[in-house]
């Protein structure tokens, strides 16, 4: 196939002939291979890595590391004191009045090897906390949910970027061709932002994360219509597909073609495959009960299966999984709102790691845990007597890491003695980013992609890994 004048605009003209006549036969040459190569074909690591896939585990709303991970006792002795530190323009203009420090309102216990200190409610998972690392120096930049979960997720505030697991599905291939390469597990309700947080952006449409269901059948659809066979409805893909060649060989230029092609074929050798993927009741009861599923917590129940269709999915060979856990926003009532949420992911999320050690699959797979930002050390924007809650705050938060690669058994960086800024091994976003790709055996700078007339990453400018992490 030659390329065809229509496939270029000006600034890629420029890029392809900049360097003469050689540049453009070099680059018709790249363009065909890349044409003719799969999306979803196995690609080699940039360096050597025991991480062969992710799990990223996403607490929407951002969930107040003061009250999961790093207990701050001095909270206790500034109780209900004027909040020291100076009022944004926002706050001063909505007149929000006093803001004062508050304590946790939730017990600690020391777990593991090394104590760590861990809200009290965490009782199933501080039984595997010496497989986590925790990361107390990470840092964001934004204090509004849409754009905070866009830069998690996808390293741009402004969303429209590639998801993180789209660059791991761009970088990595798949190892199930019949499963998609990125599979995301909503809440009840998508998180703000909605699929924005899982698009593929300018890569190729192959790399866009699938949703499943929350409710109900995760995939509708999986079976053939009543009366029709596999055969009669593999010939019918088969001659939709010739039309589509033939349509693709006059216009080139629509790279969208492509990706609705490959679409079509992937669903059809999903239906051989994802049903049995899917189907929990092949578990046995000791494995459902170990999870919470089944059990009164409606809540945990639902959460549980998301975990163990994760740990399913990774076993078949889906590369990136993202679990969301909604409902961690807590501007008030926070010892009733983050108790329910803890509630709901401590059993589901211990068992998932407990899961994955037992299989042999966390030798190979990052496990991460992570929400958009994390909270204030004040009661946020009001007072309501002893009923109080947390503001966003980018310039701290909490996650952890497990699994292949990763220092297990430790705790990197520290926050001030309020909780209300890194001070140790403190990075932004970017470097954790860098730092993923990195425990997956990808580099980010070399990892990119031409669009609009220059390379583009992940990291957006580039960043450095957190070697503190890396066992």
């Amino acid at each position: 196939m030659k390329l065809r004048p229509a496939q270029l605009n000006r600034r890629e003209l420029l890029f392809g002939g900049g360097m003469g006549l050689g540049t453009v036969a070099l680059s018709t040459l790249l363009a065909e291979g890349a044409a003719a190569a799969s999306p979803a074909a196995p690609k080699a690591p940039h360096h050597p890595a025991k991480a062969k896939r992710c799990l990223f585990l996403l607490m929407e709303g951002g969930p107040s590391h003061v009250d999961t991970f790093d207990p701050k006792p001095k909270l206790a002795q500034l109780h209900m004191t004027k909040f020291q530190k100076e009022r944004t323009r926002f706050e001063a203009n909505m007149n929000t009045g006093e803001r004062y420090y508050v304590k946790s309102p939730f017990e600690f216990r020391r777990a593991g090897r090394m104590g760590v200190e861990i809200n009290a409610l965490f009782e199933q998972f501080a039984g595997v906390v010496d497989d986590v690392c925790f990361y107390r120096g990470l840092r964001a930049e934004s204090v509004n949910h849409p754009t905070a979960l866009y830069h998690l997720n996808t390293g741009n505030q402004f969303g429209g970027d590639p998801a993180l697991g789209s660059w791991v599905s761009y970088g990595m291939g798949t190892l199930n061709q019949n499963l998609p390469a990125f599979v995301v597990l909503p809440d009840a309700a998508y998180p703000q932002g909605g699929a924005g947080n899982w698009s593929n952006g300018f890569l190729p449409a192959f790399h866009q994360g699938t949703p499943l269901r929350p409710q109900g059948a995760p995939i509708l659809d999986m079976a053939p219509p009543a009366g029709v066979t596999r055969e009669q409805q593999q010939a019918g893909i088969a001659f939709m597909n010739r039309l589509n060649r033939m349509h693709q060989a006059r216009h080139p230029e629509h790279a969208e073609l492509e990706a609705r092609i490959e679409s079509y074929e992937l669903a059809f050798r999903m239906q051989a495959e994802m049903p049995g993927v899917v189907n929990l009741s092949k578990e046995p009861p000791k494995v459902l009960e170990m999870y919470g599923i089944g059990g009164p917590d409606k809540e945990a129940d639902a959460f549980g299966r998301r975990c163990l269709l994760a740990r399913r999915l990774l076993a078949s060979g889906v590369r990136f999984v993202q679990v969301i856990a909604g409902g961690w926003d807590s501007h008030d009532y926070i010892d009733k709102a983050h108790g329910a949420r803890i509630r709901c992911v401590d059993r589901p999320i211990a068992a998932l790691l407990t899961d994955l050690k037992r299989t042999g699959l966390l030798d190979e797979t990052l496990v991460v845990w992570a929400g958009e930002f994390g909270r204030s050390p004040d009661n946020g924007l009001r007072r309501f007597g002893e009923v109080w809650g947390r503001d966003h705050n980018a310039t701290a938060m909490t996650c952890w890491l497990a699994g292949a690669g990763v220092k297990a058994g430790h705790i990197i960086g520290a926050t001030d003695e309020t909780g209300l800024q890194g001070v140790e091994a403190v990075h932004p976003l970017k470097d954790f980013h860098v730092t993923l790709l990195h425990l997956l055996g990808l580099d980010d700078n070399k990892l990119r992609y031409l669009h609009a007339g220059r390379e583009k990453q992940l990291s957006q400018t580039g960043g450095q890994v957190i070697r503190a992490l890396l066992a």
